[in-house]
């Protein structure tokens, strides 16, 4: 048989961004594929960013502690709150915050944990490990976690403690707590004296003597648990922000190194090895493949920009959709997993969704440029536990918000939120807390570290977005943006009403006067 040629598709000449790729009698040129061999490491590259992220994120947070002398074991806690001095991926000046990563290198780790918190413990590949606290299995009742890393495979408690397997040999643990009559001195109080750690030896606590005579393991030690080193977090000048640059990937392969290599599921660590970084080989890239970084890197930055602050209706991230308001959280679409959203919860229990059988892999990129931590609980159907959020990157018209301008915001009566609500502002480029005049750009129902915002007769409560507070505004009901610079805003509500999640509530659009 004899095939007709004029029929395989295969041109001599393909057109590519790094020009004309030629394939005389069918095979590429030298040249050619160079070129192609360009066009490859640098689509690898840009998959390695996506893909990276998680890790580079989490260890940039951790980079930033230990820079500024906060070491694993060490728990930064905010006596004050947090303000914008620092620099943390959309922070809260709402709550009072303890973080810290412990290292579960030399064997697993006990923590003990406070009352009446709210924390989440994540892998160093940004994965959910377990929630403490309120929304976890003590439920605000405090008890004990034992968290264990991907070499131990030696006898556990039989009870007395949760216990928590991590694929990475460090795990973060970052814990929200609430003020009491805006007053956070009980709440820094309560962590301080009961937060504690310890290394768990094979065969402590919760391993009963029966356990060893039947010859499940030996019989260790009960090891006490210690308080850690507090570190004051308010006012503290740190820096976690992911670069945009080629230094990026280096962050990456430190991120790499510094973990197993079963710590990544294979598909996304296929772009991260094909750039050479790889867990125990050197990361050493030449010239041209430094320059190729830095192109993907820049682009893939671009673009995730673009996703996280514009995203489109087909992507499903309108909190409100149908109604025109411009309020997203791109949990929604996809859930923690990004890939199944949150189910519903009726009066017969879960209504779930059906799973997009596919990773939406935008909302994961808006999300992680965003945010830091990621658990079930940002994103439950659930009324009255925990917090939720929503955010604004543009105004009414669908113009980016400019610091120069002044806007407002209508919240109407019955603001869905048992404990308190807040908005905080806060730099486009930084994605931390907007930096003015105002050590604390938000506003809100509580009454520190800020004035409570004031409703007025018909108890719509309107806020003011601008660079001076207008003549009669009530300074709760101000927060200061500053000329020449963009910003975002995300409206929060703790302990959110069923009106925040059917939807019968509904604020307005950021309005510009």
């Amino acid at each position: 048989m004899t095939i007709q040629t004029d029929t395989v598709h295969t041109p001599a000449v393909v057109a590519t961004e790094r020009g004309p790729l030629e394939f005389p009698l069918g095979a590429p040129t030298a040249e050619a594929a160079a070129r192609a061999y360009d066009i490859l490491d640098r689509e690898n590259a840009y998959r390695a960013y996506l893909n990276g992220y998680p890790a580079v994120s989490e260890w940039m947070l951790r980079k930033g502690l230990v820079e500024a002398g906060i070491h694993d074991g060490d728990v930064l806690i905010t006596r004050r709150l947090l303000d914008s001095r620092s620099l943390f991926l959309t922070a809260n000046a709402d709550t009072v915050y303890f973080m810290t990563y412990l290292d579960l290198t030399d064997g697993p780790v006990m923590m003990r944990t406070p009352e009446d918190v709210l924390t989440v413990v994540d892998d160093m590949w940004w994965r959910w490990v377990t929630d403490v606290g309120i929304p976890g299995p003590d439920r605000g009742a405090g008890g004990l976690y034992l968290f264990v890393g991907p070499d131990y495979d030696g006898p556990l408690p039989e009870g007395g403690c949760f216990v928590r397997r991590s694929r990475t040999h460090r795990v973060s643990v970052l814990g929200r707590a609430f003020l009491e009559d805006d007053d956070p001195a009980p709440a820094v109080e309560r962590i301080t004296s009961t937060l504690a750690f310890g290394r768990w030896q094979p065969g402590g606590f919760g391993f009963s003597i029966g356990a060893f005579l039947e010859g499940e393991g030996p019989l260790g030690a009960l090891q006490p648990l210690a308080s850690p080193r507090f570190v004051e977090g308010s006012g503290l000048v740190v820096d976690t922000i992911p670069p945009s640059d080629a230094s990026y990937f280096d962050l990456l392969n430190e991120a790499v190194q510094a973990e197993p290599a079963s710590a990544l599921d294979p598909e996304l660590a296929g772009p991260i090895a094909a750039i050479g970084i790889v867990h125990g080989s050197a990361f050493a890239p030449d010239d041209r493949m430094r320059e190729l970084l830095a192109e993907a890197v820049a682009r893939a930055d671009a673009v995730t920009r673009a996703v996280a602050f514009r995203p489109r209706e087909s992507e499903g991230f309108e909190y409100y959709p149908g109604t025109g308001l411009h309020w997203s959280n791109p949990l929604f679409a996809g859930g923690y997993s990004f890939q199944v959203p949150p189910p519903r919860i009726g009066p017969d229990g879960l209504v779930p969704f059906p799973d997009h059988g596919a990773k939406l892999t935008t909302a994961r990129s808006s999300f992680l440029y965003l945010a830091t931590g990621i658990t079930p609980a940002m994103c439950m159907n659930l009324p009255d536990v925990g917090s939720q959020y929503i955010l604004a990157t543009v105004d009414a018209a669908g113009d980016a918000l400019d610091g120069g301008a002044h806007y407002t915001l209508s919240l109407p009566a019955g603001i869905p939120a048992e404990k308190f609500w807040s908005i905080t502002l806060y730099d486009n480029r930084t994605r931390s807390m907007l930096v003015s005049d105002q050590l604390y750009p938000r506003a809100g129902s509580q009454a520190y570290p800020t004035p409570a915002a004031v409703p007025g007769p018909d108890g719509t409560t309107v806020l003011h977005l601008s660079p001076e507070r207008p003549d009669g505004v009530e300074p709760g009901n101000w927060v200061q943006t500053v000329p020449g610079e963009g910003f975002f805003a995300i409206l929060r509500f703790y302990s959110p009403a069923r009106a925040f999640f059917d939807r019968s509530w509904e604020p307005s659009d950021i309005t510009r006067v």
